[in-house]
């Protein structure tokens, strides 16, 4: 028999811990002495001998419900060394005694002895998991790290997907595998991750790209927006990275990792996956789960879907393993997508490159599925081409037409009890005639907290209901222009006037979609003032930090003939490298 001591801290006071392994390594007994250290051997000799849990207890003192807490933590520390060195049995035994220790409390009335009681079971009930887990799974990813089971739960699975109404559902979503599942397969390995998690997105989405739940979990991994942007997934008006393939495979490693390193048990991290880490603490919390070994002792306390999910992926492993015996040999898989990564900075649409490359939008479209309007961002992106097209591209990019995504007309709003109309057109800063103009609402009408209504957007023109007293006006352009105001933006003025981004930004000599309020725009199709300037008038080149205001006091001219020579206004900015016209 070898001893080993260990120094532990219990609420911040070194205490004595002796440990008793036998020559393979098996824990035989350990004790918590409350002696001096250097006394420990005197004090386990004078000391009586726990029979049921082989602990050495103080020397005629009877332990209050403290002590054994605290020594059921001790317990919890030695079980997690033991572990880290690979000595998976003894750590077990360690957390039994723990277990053992904290039954013999009787916490009676006092709540903080009763919360101590329960962060102990529930911190040994993760223990357990994660050395049950750690038994159980190779790290390099092989094929045998998610343990194949069968039970009654499965079967129903397997029937469903050969012979019910999935079966359907089952087979495509296999041949759509082809696409991606190689990829998936490559990030797994190089995480180390188990190969069988790439059969996750078969689950999740059928390996659909741009499948969207009840919940608004999107893309084949079905991260709902706040999960995705937690694990670095982009979300704004021109990508929503949920969708690609690849860098939500990325994410989704990411959080199973962490998924694994709460729960240990890779069965558990997939009911975490779909419900929520949150939700399956609580079960283990709520129903008093002293020894959760696997999964199954969850089985029956989870919601219906999740408690499903699992039986489903484990159906999967079964069904793709045995092909043959499941009807699935004749099933043709896609073939995997190939492409060549091209860096643009150029905020274009999919249907002009398309024709730019000569190659189906379709393709684009595939290979590009994050970009929500078909339409690249302003900043630098790596967009994603058919192989052997990168040069022609780079030759004529700066050619392609700049292209604005639409903006939304409308925002939803969920009514909350206690809001009424004028509340909640403060917080979406618009009015309560536009609101109740969007859904079509009478000053009679009453708002119901749970209902959804519409929120129309900054700079959206809202049709009037049918027979509303009033109409609105088209609007009458002076001298072909407008002037820019809050919330408009080049789409929102083309739908407005029947033209285009790209005529728009022509005429007016616009590099970027950009716009401030107050500027004046040229529309196309308006009739346009005669703007030739007499030779005998000079050209001046706006610098940074001019205004209409300073030109004109420079060049010693009255600011209304400054603003009516270059058709501004008041409100107009002039921006550096601007020609503007001075006498």
């Amino acid at each position: 028999m070898v001893q080993n001591d260990a120094i532990i801290i219990v609420d911040g006071e070194t205490d004595a811990f002796a440990v008793n392994l036998d020559t393979d390594g098996e824990l035989i007994d350990a004790g918590l002495a409350t002696e001096n250290i250097d006394d420990r051997n005197a004090s386990k000799n004078a000391g009586g001998m726990d029979e049921n849990m082989g602990l050495q207890m103080p020397n005629a003192i009877v332990k209050q419900g403290q002590d054994f807490l605290d020594e059921a933590l001790v317990f919890c520390e030695v079980s997690q060394d033991l572990w880290q060195k690979g000595e998976l049995e003894s750590a077990l035994k360690a957390l039994d005694k723990a277990y053992s220790l904290i039954l013999t409390v009787n916490g009676g009335d006092d709540a903080k002895t009763i919360q101590q009681k329960e962060d102990i079971r529930f911190m040994i009930s993760k223990r357990i998991l994660e050395i049950y887990a750690s038994r159980n799974i190779v790290v390099n990813g092989q094929h045998n790290a998610i343990p194949l089971e069968m039970n009654r739960h499965i079967q129903a699975e397997i029937k469903l997907f050969t012979k019910g109404g999935d079966r359907s559902f089952f087979r495509q979503s296999y041949a759509r595998s082809g696409r991606f599942r190689e990829y998936i397969v490559k990030e797994l390995r190089a995480a180390g991750l188990p190969e069988e998690l790439s059969w996750l997105p078969l689950i999740e989405s059928g390996f659909k790209v741009k499948a969207l739940s009840r919940a608004r979990a999107l893309g084949p991994w079905q991260f709902i927006p706040s999960t995705g942007y937690k694990f670095g997934l982009k979300r704004n008006n021109y990508i929503d990275e949920r969708i690609d393939p690849y860098k939500s495979t990325r994410a989704a490693i990411r959080y199973l990792k962490e998924l694994h390193n709460i729960f240990g048990d890779w069965s558990t991290v997939l009911a975490a996956y779909n419900c929520g880490e949150g939700r399956v603490l609580r079960v283990i919390r709520s129903q008093n789960i002293n020894y959760l070994d696997n999964f199954w002792d969850l089985y029956e306390r989870l919601p219906r879907e999740t408690a499903r999910y699992v039986p489903k992926f484990l159906a999967t492993l079964h069904m793709i393993k045995d092909p043959d015996k499941y009807g699935l040999s004749n099933v043709v898989l896609d073939a995997p997508l190939e492409f060549d990564t091209m860096e643009i900075t150029r905020q274009a649409h999919l249907k002009d490159v398309a024709k730019t490359i000569n190659v189906p939008l379709s393709t684009l479209t595939d290979l590009n599925p994050e970009l929500r309007y078909s339409i690249l961002p302003p900043e630098k992106y790596a967009l994603r081409i058919p192989p052997g097209n990168g040069e022609l591209l780079a030759s004529i990019v700066d050619s392609i037409p700049i292209s604005t995504p639409p903006q939304r007309a409308y925002t939803w709003h969920k009514i909350r009890a206690g809001e009424s109309l004028s509340t909640i057109a403060r917080k979406y800063r618009t009015s309560v005639s536009r609101i109740m103009r969007a859904n079509n609402m009478r000053r009679s009408h009453y708002i119901v907290a749970g209902k959804r209504i519409k929120i129309p957007q900054k700079g959206v023109i809202i049709a009037r209901a049918p027979g509303s007293a009033k109409s609105t006006k088209k609007v009458v352009l002076k001298d072909g222009k407008c002037v820019v105001s809050r919330g408009d933006s080049l789409w929102i003025l083309a739908k407005r006037y029947g033209t285009t981004t790209q005529k728009i930004m022509a005429l007016n000599n616009l590099s970027t979609t950009k716009l401030s309020i107050g500027q004046a725009l040229r529309i196309p199709g308006q009739p346009q003032a005669d703007h030739t300037v007499d030779n005998s008038k000079t050209a001046y080149l706006v610098k940074r930090g001019d205004s209409p205001y300073t030109i004109a006091r420079q060049h010693t001219i009255p600011l209304k003939k400054f603003l009516s020579l270059n058709g501004l206004t008041l409100r107009s900015k002039i921006y550096p490298g601007q020609k503007v016209y001075i006498e």
